[in-house]
């Protein structure tokens, strides 16, 4: 099992799908990273030799801020604006939708399941 970024990535996928387990890394980065490292496209990871693994990791650790880190300094600006109390910060407070959705209804995902009223039924 290959472990790069403090994640292990499947064995038995291309190298191009395995880099998008890390988180940070979408289809662009992991096309990127493979053009750096020059692993043709269709190459499985448990194909790869230690050293180009060795290579693929130093370039992420160079070039990429990945995995923990990302989620860390993700975190840090949310919670800038919410002690800044501007109104995404307000919005990430309460756990409603951030960018300008309609909560009437929907956006059950950010708010959770319905609550019943109690007294509503007429």
């Amino acid at each position: 099992m290959a472990r790069i970024a403090g994640i292990n990535i499947p064995t038995n996928k291309r190298v191009l799908i395995a880099l998008q387990y890390i988180h940070g890394i979408g289809a662009r980065k992991a096309a990127d990273i493979c053009k750096k490292v020059k692993i043709p496209a269709e190459r499985r990871v448990n194909e790869m030799t230690d050293a180009e693994l060795t290579q693929v990791r130093e370039a992420i650790d160079k070039d990429y801020i990945v995995e923990g880190d990302l989620r860390r300094s993700v975190a840090m600006n949310i919670k800038r604006l919410m002690d800044l109390g501007n109104y995404r910060g307000i919005r990430h407070r309460r756990g409603l939708p951030v960018r300008g959705q309609r909560t009437h209804t929907n956006a059950r995902t950010r708010k959770g399941p319905a609550k019943a009223i109690a007294g509503k039924k007429k």
